[in-house]
């Protein structure tokens, strides 16, 4: 049976991942998830899963080095996949130092006390063991109208949260590269679905539109994304954990690109034809709801994944069309009310104050 020690799993990705992989492999599989349970971790993702006896839980930091070497002396891990991060940017902007210690000095962590456990004393690798950061494509920085990050795009973060992910990637081919442990790197495009932190563009809009409140877009709102369905990001993680080369980066994307303003009246438009008709909420659902707002510090313009390589050297597609996953990722947000409205208390109520009620600098 195979131990995969899941960081960041009570997020949004990684709890996504670990249903995948219960759903997929069931009992045959062994997974710890180990999270903090800061403001985008969530309990309430895995429910169903407390009482299965291939899933443990413990909250600990990636950066308490104790805490994870004992997680290591206790089980024989076969995987890390690695998740947890501090992973807005308008956070990063604000408080660049904790996205440091979290994203690079705790991959680090992860990385070092790993290879003790893994490495022989020939300075080889126990077989069957592999590192995977999960990583975004937003540590290429920006793209023109043309092209596509491919994986030897050089990096080029511009703010201090796709700066952090880099720094934390280039660690990790660093232990390839010094000691030949197994890793591997995945760098995705912007995910949706199920379980997302209402503070990312899809479901804030989602919400906002299901309680008429402002939809804030920045700048000009033509900011492009390639938009990638979560579970699909699942299935190519466990692809590229069992078929990936060692050392090898793959980029995982969907050929989906949009236009951050598209992307909203879309929803907007989605949520319309989803509600009943007798729904009064569908009243107060309109393009007057959308708002602009001065734009974010160091925003790039367009991202956009070549996944050529992922599915030449390992055959994933991605199975979801946009317009199929944004239909059943708002019916998923329509039926979990109760979801939204406790992960729309206290603590982030008050950063969704800071960070877009208090703007008064709007455009035209």
């Amino acid at each position: 049976m195979k131990t995969y020690l899941v960081t960041g799993g009570a997020g949004f990705i990684g709890s996504n991942f670990i249903h995948c992989m219960i759903n997929k492999y069931g009992n045959s599989i062994r997974i710890i998830n180990v999270d903090l349970l800061t403001y985008a971790g969530n309990l309430e993702n895995l429910k169903g899963l407390e009482n299965k006896e291939n899933y443990t839980f413990i909250k600990a930091d990636i950066c308490d080095k104790d805490k994870i070497e004992e997680i290591f002396k206790n089980n024989e891990i076969d995987y890390v996949v690695n998740f947890a991060a501090e992973s807005h940017v308008d956070r990063s902007i604000k408080d660049p130092e904790v996205f440091v210690r979290t994203n690079v000095l705790g991959t680090q962590c992860l990385l070092n006390i790993a290879k003790n456990y893994w490495e022989k004393e020939d300075d080889t690798f126990l077989p069957g063991k592999k590192f995977l950061q999960v990583s975004t494509d937003e540590v290429y920085g920006s793209l023109e109208h043309e092209g596509y990050f491919t994986e030897n795009t050089p990096l080029d973060p511009h703010s201090p949260y796709s700066a952090s992910k880099a720094a934390a990637d280039m660690i990790v081919k660093a232990y390839f590269d010094t000691y030949k442990m197994p890793v591997n790197i995945t760098r995705c495009s912007n995910n949706y679905g199920r379980y997302q932190f209402p503070e990312k563009l899809i479901p804030l809009v989602i919400n906002n539109v299901l309680s008429g409140k402002e939809l804030p877009v920045y700048g000009d709102g033509k900011n492009i994304r390639d938009w990638l369905y979560v579970e699909d990001h699942c299935l190519a993680i466990d692809q590229v954990i069992n078929n990936g080369k060692l050392g090898e980066v793959y980029n995982i994307g969907g050929h989906n690109e949009r236009q951050n303003i598209e992307i909203i009246k879309t929803i907007i438009k989605t949520v319309q034809n989803t509600l009943d008709e007798s729904d009064p909420r569908r009243n107060h659902i309109s393009d007057e709801l959308i708002k602009f707002v001065k734009d974010r510090k160091g925003h790039d313009r367009r991202y956009a994944i070549d996944p050529a390589k992922i599915s030449s050297e390992i055959g994933w597609l991605p199975e979801t069309a946009f317009e199929q996953g944004i239909v059943e990722t708002i019916k998923w947000y329509l039926k979990n009310a109760k979801w939204i409205e406790n992960v729309t208390s206290g603590q982030y109520q008050e950063y969704y104050r800071q960070m877009y009620e208090k703007k008064d600098e709007r455009v035209s």
